[in-house]
């Protein structure tokens, strides 16, 4: 008789996390042993139920998946955690993968390959969807030393704290077609091509980690 592996979910969307648990309770030896919410709430269920298994959503309220990742394998370095979410992570992938990610996993995939998926990733396997291989790209040594202004760091932050475009317009007292400006000449700076990434390789920089240490 197999052994029951004990599973947590973690996505905002309590829609979402209804399903999700549902859809691993039907799956043979999986004991969804709680939901969270949130980074923080992922966090404070690991270490109560210590899972060995975690359905993590990427986008959360507080966290970004990664951010939850590193701290659930710092105490808990056998879990293994899948990635479940609707965003294209494609060229995140190197990062998702450098934080010890088990599998990436679309919510858009049957109920069947998500049995297969687990079953691989509990027989020590990682899973990624071949789709997205050939645009794995390596980040440089330059484009992780990066140094932004403080402006440009400040922007950054409320970023990462999801303040809309107008929000932060208002808070700099400039248009939101400088914010779009600004953002571009950021993205150029950091070389990357996108919102998300952008918030990936801010949130692993020092400058970030310095404006935690300050409270900003």
């Amino acid at each position: 008789m197999k052994r029951t592996t004990k599973a947590i979910v973690v996505d905002d969307h309590p829609m979402m996390a209804h399903a999700t648990r549902q859809l691993l309770d039907r799956i043979d030896n999986i004991e969804v042993a709680g939901v969270a919410h949130s980074g923080r709430g992922a966090i404070e269920l690991a270490e109560s139920v210590q899972p060995e298994l975690v359905f993590l959503d990427y986008q959360l309220p507080d966290q970004t998946g990664t951010q939850v990742a590193e701290q659930l394998k710092r105490q808990h370095p056998n879990v293994r955690i899948v990635i479940f979410t609707g965003v294209d992570l494609s060229d995140l992938m190197p990062y998702l993968l450098s934080n010890l990610i088990n599998g990436v996993v679309s919510k858009e995939v049957s109920e069947e390959t998500i049995r297969h998926i687990v079953a691989c990733i509990l027989d020590n396997h990682i899973v990624l969807p071949q789709s997205v291989l050939h645009r794995m790209k390596l980040p440089s040594k330059t484009e992780t030393e990066v140094e932004l202004t403080d402006e440009e760091c400040s922007l950054m932050a409320m970023i990462v704290k999801g303040e809309t475009y107008e929000r932060i317009a208002e808070k700099l007292f400039v248009s939101k077609r400088s914010v779009d400006n600004y953002l571009r000449r950021i993205y150029d700076k950091m070389g990357v091509q996108s919102r998300i990434q952008a918030i990936e390789r801010f949130v692993q920089s020092k400058q970030y980690a310095e404006m935690n240490e300050k409270g900003g």
